[in-house]
């Protein structure tokens, strides 16, 4: 399947009420037996990609093992993939551009772009975020790509909890060209029920303590349910105890 078709699949995948199931993979190996699995799709958590190769989290694994391990998925599975690009490794716009450019080149279509400051602390300024959303949307177009822009929002995960200010940042992200909204740390159903409701971007939820289960969430008109780091700290979690059998 060409790059373009894929990302038509993906974008086409999310349905509110619906939702697609992103169960996220970190290397090659893991998106094979997700995909064979019946996944969709593939999306990765970059806490978990970070983790396995013995980083932490936060663009601290450099960006050309990222492109590695991004090219050795795209190279393994014939489906859509998705790669959680954190804060897309820059500050700078013309890098951000550049950055966004070398992952379409290796097939990928689809980010997570998230607001957060990642180097630093806070939320990037809803103009600023919006900017950056906009740079790469037109770094996409320049490779034919309607690459799609997972704009996460961490308002949720201790930047004030405001659903008000969460929805400002979806209007401004969904006018920027992104193509979803994502709300981490969103776990209050009254809460869901309304960004999906006042968003005008599909809705994605991540999976963590204190989310309604995937049924709830689709009745709530979520589009997509992304796992986040779970597959990977419960395989390895399962994989330590294991061992233990082994050596005790």
């Amino acid at each position: 399947m060409s790059q373009l078709n894929k990302a038509k699949q993906f974008a086409a995948l999310h349905k509110k009420g619906a939702p697609i199931l992103l169960y996220n993979a970190w290397d090659a190996g893991s998106a094979k037996a997700i995909i064979d699995a019946g996944a969709k799709a593939i999306a990765t958590s970059s806490w978990s990609v970070a983790a396995a190769q013995g980083f932490n989290d936060g663009e601290d694994l450099p960006f050309a093992f990222v492109e590695h391990i991004i090219g050795r998925i795209v190279a393994t599975i014939d489906a859509p993939v998705s790669v959680d690009f954190e804060g897309g490794y820059s500050d700078d716009d013309q890098q951000l551009a550049a950055n966004i450019a070398k992952l379409l080149g290796l097939g990928i279509i689809g980010i997570n772009f998230e607001d957060r400051v990642v180097k630093g602390k806070g939320l990037y300024d809803i103009d600023r975020q919006a900017k950056r959303i906009a740079t790469i949307r037109q770094a996409a177009e320049q490779k034919g790509i309607p690459l799609f822009i997972n704009a996460r929002t961490d308002v949720f995960l201790g930047n004030g909890n405001d659903v008000d200010e969460a929805l400002s940042r979806s209007q401004a992200y969904a006018t920027a060209g992104a193509s979803g909204f994502f709300v981490p740390g969103l776990t209050v159903s009254d809460q869901i029920q309304r960004v999906v409701k006042e968003s005008t971007l599909p809705v994605n939820i991540m999976v963590m303590e204190g989310v309604p289960s995937n049924e709830k969430l689709a009745q709530l008109g979520v589009a997509r349910v992304s796992y986040g780091a779970l597959p990977y700290i419960e395989l390895m979690g399962a994989l330590r105890q294991d061992a233990s059998a082994q050596f005790s």
